[in-house]
């Protein structure tokens, strides 16, 4: 794990999830005012898994985008709050501003029934 890791929104990260003994690729969508605060030990991440199905809270993002092994699922109903010391290893890839703000859709669309969705 990362001694004093500093991560920032739109990162792609590998973590240890709770108590999961296998490595999880996280993606960080907390504010920067918290991923780099020294006060705050926790940022906010939604995991990648490698199955799903695209709708209201699931984006499918391609392989070459995210530098993943394979196409990755982002479920934006699973946003959780991450020790920063569970954080391992910063990946080379960053979403763009316009694919965190899609992002952003999703998780809105995880709790607010009224949030707008083209699907």
């Amino acid at each position: 794990m990362t001694a004093n890791p500093n991560p920032k929104r739109g990162e792609i990260w590998t973590a240890h999830l709770a108590d999961a003994p296998k490595r999880h690729w996280v993606l960080v969508v907390s504010l920067e005012s918290r991923n780099l605060s020294d006060r705050a030990s926790s940022i906010l991440i939604v995991p990648f898994g490698s199955y799903g199905a695209e709708g209201p809270t699931t984006l499918l993002l391609p392989q070459g985008e995210t530098g993943l092994p394979g196409p990755s699922y982002l479920k934006g109903h699973f946003i959780q709050v991450l020790e920063k010391k569970s954080l391992i290893e910063r990946q080379p890839r960053v979403l763009s501003a316009s694919r965190m703000r899609e992002v952003v859709g999703m998780i809105r669309r995880a709790f607010d029934p009224d949030a707008p969705w083209g699907g």
